[in-house]
C-alpha cells in the first residue's frame, strides 16, 4: 500500500471547488482516507433545500460520492466531525437517524460543533469524516 497521498475531486461540485479554490473533496493515504467538509450542495453548487432534514442528507450523500472516488463508503467511516451554524436539538436527531441509515452496522466517533458561519453564506451543515478501507 502506497503512503504517496492520492487526491480526489468529486465529478461536478468537487471539479468546481478544485478549480475555484484549489483544494481537493478527499485525500488517501494508504488505507486511511480524509474528506474536506461536505455540505448539502448539488453540482452546480446549490442550496436548494428550504428544510434543514433534506440540507444534512444531502450532505450525507455527498459524502458518499466523495467517499467513492477515494475508493471507500460509509461503512468504512470511523470519524465524523459536523459543523452546524444555528444549531438546535433537531440536529442530533436528524444526524443520528442519518448515522444509522448509512452506517447501521457500526458506530463512528463523532464530534459535532456549532458554528457562527461556514464557508458559504447559505451553507447551514457541513460534514467531514476519516475512513479506513481495510487491503
Amino acid at each position: 500500500m502506497s503512503d504517496t497521498p492520492a487526491f480526489f475531486a468529486t465529478p461536478g461540485y468537487g471539479e468546481r471547488q478544485l478549480k475555484t479554490f484549489h483544494y481537493s473533496q478527499a485525500v488517501r493515504v494508504g488505507a486511511r482516507i480524509e474528506t474536506s467538509g461536505q455540505g448539502g450542495w448539488t453540482d452546480d453548487f446549490q442550496f436548494p433545500h428550504a428544510e434543514l432534514r433534506d440540507e444534512i442528507a444531502q450532505a450525507f450523500e455527498n459524502v458518499g460520492r466523495t467517499l467513492a472516488c477515494a475508493g471507500a463508503s460509509w461503512e468504512h467511516v470511523i470519524q465524523v466531525n459536523s459543523y452546524h451554524v444555528g444549531f438546535t436539538p433537531e440536529v442530533n436527531t436528524i444526524m443520528t437517524e442519518l448515522f444509522r441509515k448509512h452506517m447501521p452496522n457500526h458506530a463512528p466517533i463523532w464530534t459535532l460543533l456549532g458554528v457562527a458561519a461556514l464557508g458559504d453564506p447559505k451553507m447551514r451543515v457541513e460534514i467531514r469524516v476519516t475512513a479506513i478501507v481495510s487491503a
